[in-house]
């Protein structure tokens, strides 16, 4: 059976962390959807590693790890990742997999994603969706317009050359001129049919054969529900389905095998790119949230817009995903507060709304209820168990677990591997 770990904020809520740990009670570890255009960092022995394509399971060197077909791969990046493992001394030799499924992100979307953002950038209102610019939006765009280009294509040359050089030109009828070299281009990409080949599976029939063969798989989400593409805050979403159903489709598996949803959730919150963000503090608070958390994006480097905790988020993401248990994460960036605000509930043109609405302009508009709470103004580093947490913390722990209906059985209280409260007894 399969376990997934799903962010339920807007994202980098330290789910890679979380990852990198469960892996080693796991046989398989597998990314769904999303590209490069993730990021998690994992601190090991003071060692930051950063992954944006390869599962964070990687460092498990028992466990395979496979990137699926619903993801979009840029093979550069990969490549790239690749590398860093060996040169890290991390052996992924014959337990890396690749999709033959999965599509492929060229540098022509990367420079279509940035022509898309000035395009909308310009004029009297910046309208621009703060991509990361990886291309994974026209990537996604070329499959669900059946022009794309999967790894299984790498190995048929015609076909290749036919689709490819049909892809740049539709750009250019609808981009106009721009400089990119077609030849070059499929001359780089022959190399790296070569260069992949020992990464290239059937994973549908993989995966399968591990759930047949009693294998315990740990699913990898990349963005979080409130960027999923039906879910999120439209269009301010990135272009896959980031939530517990893109487990099925991103890996061809069926919704039972799925069995235990943990949600990730980050003890204040951060959004990274345009759109409505009701808790957001632009204030002290803020920019002291972001310099204790370090809140500055793994793939891009820019600064993270900072929040208090937004329990009406966590309560809608709880109820698509079914979250069976929730991880709460960097609760030690907090302990310098004197107070700590969670946002309960909101309320639009006076009364309390149900759950988090579809439109932007009603969100916009809603006004967030808060409730206080004392800080614990002491460092939480030391913390092994839950017992040994100040009142104060558990006390805020207790409400969020209330508030979402949801058991937090994991607490996060640093960034190195042995800076995780499990709470055995919950599970």
């Amino acid at each position: 059976m399969a376990s997934i770990i799903i962010g339920s904020q807007w994202g980098d809520e330290g789910k890679g962390k979380l990852v990198d740990i469960l892996s080693q009670q796991f046989d398989v570890v597998a990314r769904c959807q999303g590209g490069a255009n993730a990021g998690h960092t994992i601190v090991v022995d003071g060692k930051k590693i950063a992954l944006h394509l390869i599962p964070s399971g990687i460092l498990n060197e028992k466990a395979s790890c496979i990137l699926g077909n619903g993801m979009v791969i840029h093979l550069p990046t990969f490549f790239k990742e690749v590398q860093g493992l060996q040169d890290k001394g991390i052996n992924y030799k014959g337990r890396l997999f690749v999709s033959d499924r999965a599509h492929l992100v060229f540098d022509l979307h990367q420079m279509i994603d940035a022509m898309k953002e000035a395009e909308l950038s310009n004029g009297t209102s910046n309208d621009s969706i703060g991509t990361t610019k990886r291309g994974i939006g026209p990537c996604y765009s070329s499959k669900a317009s059946r022009g794309g280009l999967r790894v299984c294509d790498l190995y048929s040359p015609e076909h290749f050359r036919k689709t490819f050089t049909r892809l740049v030109e539709n750009k250019h009828k609808r981009f106009g001129s721009f400089e990119y070299d077609v030849e070059a281009e499929l001359k780089r990409y022959q190399e790296f049919a070569e260069m992949l080949k020992p990464f290239v599976i059937d994973s549908v029939y993989y995966l399968n054969q591990a759930f047949k063969d009693g294998k315990k798989v740990l699913i990898e989400g990349a963005q979080s529900t409130m960027l999923d593409l039906d879910f999120g805050c439209y269009p301010y979403v990135t272009s896959s389905a980031s939530s517990v159903g893109g487990a099925c489709t991103g890996l061809g598996i069926s919704p039972n095998k799925v069995v235990t949803q943990i949600g990730v959730v980050k003890a204040y919150t951060t959004k990274v790119g345009s759109g409505p963000f009701p808790t957001e503090q632009n204030d002290h608070v803020g920019d002291s949230l972001r310099k204790a958390g370090s809140e500055f994006g793994t793939t891009t480097g820019r600064p993270r817009r900072i929040g208090w905790l937004d329990a009406v988020v966590l309560r809608y993401t709880s109820m698509i995903n079914d979250f069976t248990r929730l991880n709460l994460t960097k609760l030690d960036v907090l302990s310098d507060f004197e107070e700590i605000k969670i946002g309960v509930d909101y309320k639009y043109k006076g009364e309390t709304i149900k759950s988090f609405p579809a439109s932007l302009e009603t969100l916009a508009q809603c006004e967030v209820v808060y409730e206080s709470f004392p800080g614990w103004k002491c460092d939480l580093s030391h913390v092994t168990e839950y017992e040994q947490l100040p009142i104060q913390a558990k006390n805020y722990i207790k409400r969020i677990e209330e508030l979402v209906g949801v058991p937090i059985v994991y607490i996060g209280v640093g960034v190195e591997r042995k800076n995780l409260i499990e709470r055995k007894e919950l599970i």
